[in-house]
């Protein structure tokens, strides 16, 4: 099973933004998925976004152990990207997510679940936002 380390500083994020007690789906943002701010076949694996939703989405019921007790979701198609030591973090007023061998996102945004789909039914696009 996929564990993830949320940092302190990540923690004290969720906790300023109310986000604690929702349900989180890591992506990679990469314009595969329904939820993908993102796109293209340049960055598979190089930008991963949070996407706040207010109940779990089958379409990611991948659950992601943490300390925290945070309710956090992915897909197996996502996991893939993932090696030991995932790590969730903030420094330099950012978000980043590492695992032991790389630095996989130095960008991380978080975005509305029911926004970006709206957005995107009206035919654009939604945008996600950093610290």
């Amino acid at each position: 099973m996929t564990q993830i380390k949320i940092s302190d500083s990540m923690w004290a994020l969720l906790q300023r933004k109310h986000l604690t007690d929702k349900d989180l789906v890591l992506i990679a943002d990469d314009g595969g998925g329904k939820y993908s701010l993102h796109g293209g076949a340049c960055t598979i694996g190089t930008q991963f976004t949070l996407i706040v939703l207010d109940q779990p989405d089958p379409d990611y019921a991948v659950k992601i152990n943490n300390e925290r007790g945070l309710r956090l979701w992915s897909s197996a198609y996502n996991l893939y990207f993932f090696d030991t030591g995932l790590t969730l973090d903030v420094q330099h007023h950012s978000i980043l997510i590492k695992d032991d061998a790389h630095l996989l996102d130095s960008a991380v945004q978080i975005a509305d679940g029911p926004a970006v789909l709206a957005a995107f039914q009206q035919g654009v696009t939604a945008h996600g936002e950093t610290c």
